[in-house]
């Protein structure tokens, strides 16, 4: 556990110093040099000290090694980039070519601005290129590559390499202690001190590929204020009996462009029906604006006038039925459900205006109250965190404490 003892006197240290520890397990005799630049046999010092090989400790390391420092990347997985290998499917969606300030979200809202308008996506699609990265636009500006996730990840290590950071792996972190001027850190493989020391550990989504609270540990050491984390980007699960039924039936059907709506914020993607409940990229979307107990709409015909759709088939085909005019729009199977369970299936001659219009209605309003979310599991990014309006936007600094930066989720 975290058992942070901020600004604790240590036995031997200069008159005036003082220390910040952070314990992550266990008990450890501490030794501690007034300076960073403490390059004794038993402390390796190097300017500047990564914690976390993701998207992001990658990408810093790079270009802070780019700039003739010399990094060292620490990362406590034996792989670095698990999550790349992941993302977008496995193609990983790497950046959108409609990116901008207004797509973030955050308390703290002018706060991305500057780092966007330094690195915009259209340099990192020149890096992708430099690289002969093949890909394409899927949707919507969403940038993929054509091939593997994994080209992207050995873009990023190749530009690790080509300037010289020192990778190592399997190396976690036990303690980060502060000096004039710098940090020390005590780890399953030695002891290091720096100059600079950067958190780029991510957040709390999927544990099971080695994420943990590391970094809000570090943060909350050093004296930053976090806001209340949960999942984002999450799949959503139903537990009402028939609408759960109804999901488990359709597990695996997509619907494409719906809207999904939800708190006054509407996304127009594909859903997707899972045996828990429902996922795919608007439900990914709607999940950041929700909060449990609210109710999300699902228009499944967007551009479609339903109305009159329906009353213009009813003059031209009064003998076809219900579900199979659905089975026109949608899966035969999910035609056949919804026909079953949300309305009486006959031929559309036997219907009313007023019925003909509650069909309508529910194909474009569709409201249900999701039971909750899959959590950290599924989760593809983490809400809430470190309190922007206490690091710098341009550098990524702490202003609690000089010298050490959070960059990443």
């Amino acid at each position: 556990g975290c058992n942070p003892g901020a600004g604790r006197p240590v036995p031997g240290l200069h008159p005036g110093y003082t220390t910040t520890v952070l314990k992550l397990s266990g008990a450890f005799p501490l030794e501690c040099a007034p300076s960073a630049n403490n390059r004794g046999s038993a402390v390796s010092f190097f300017p500047v000290i990564i914690i976390g090989a993701g998207a992001a400790g990658l990408m810093c390391a790079a270009q802070a090694a780019a700039r003739g420092r010399q990094v060292l990347l620490l990362d406590h997985a034996n792989k670095p980039g698990k999550k790349i290998l992941m993302s977008g499917g496995g193609r990983c969606n790497f950046t959108n070519m409609y990116c901008e300030p207004a797509n973030f979200l955050s308390h703290n809202p002018h706060f991305c601005k500057s780092a966007l308008a330094r690195y915009s996506q259209w340099d990192f699609v020149e890096l992708v290129v430099k690289h002969d990265v093949p890909y394409h636009e899927k949707k919507l500006g969403q940038l993929f590559c054509d091939r593997k996730a994994s080209d992207i990840l050995n873009l990023l290590l190749a530009e690790c390499d080509e300037h010289g950071v020192d990778l190592r792996l399997d190396t976690s972190i036990e303690t980060i202690t502060k000096l004039e001027g710098g940090y020390r850190l005590h780890t399953s493989t030695g002891e290091f001190s720096c100059e600079s020391l950067v958190i780029a550990t991510g957040g709390l989504s999927i544990p099971t590929l080695g994420a943990t609270g590391f970094g809000y540990q570090v943060a909350r050491q050093f004296g930053h204020t976090l806001l209340p984390t949960r999942a984002g980007l999450v799949p959503f699960t139903i537990t009402e009996p028939q609408l759960k039924a109804l999901c488990t039936e359709l597990s695996g059907t997509s619907v494409e462009d719906c809207v999904v709506s939800c708190n006054g914020v509407s996304f127009k993607e594909n859903i997707l029906f899972t045996h828990r409940g429902l996922s795919g990229p608007a439900i990914l979307q709607i999940s950041s604006y929700w909060q449990p107990g609210d109710a999300i709409s699902i228009n499944l015909l967007p551009h479609i006038d339903l109305p009159a759709w329906l009353a213009s088939q009813q003059q031209d085909r009064p003998n076809s039925e219900l579900k199979t005019l659905l089975a026109e729009l949608f899966t035969k199977k999910m035609a056949g459900l919804l026909a079953e369970q949300w309305f009486v299936s006959k031929p559309l001659k036997q219907y009313t205006p007023a019925e003909l219009e509650a069909v309508a209605q529910k194909l474009a309003e569709w409201t249900l109250v999701p039971a909750g979310t899959e959590g950290y599991r599924k989760a593809e990014v983490t809400l809430g965190g470190i309190d922007t309006r206490e690091v710098s936007s341009k550098t990524m600094e702490s202003q609690k404490s000089p010298g050490l930066y959070f960059i990443g989720e």
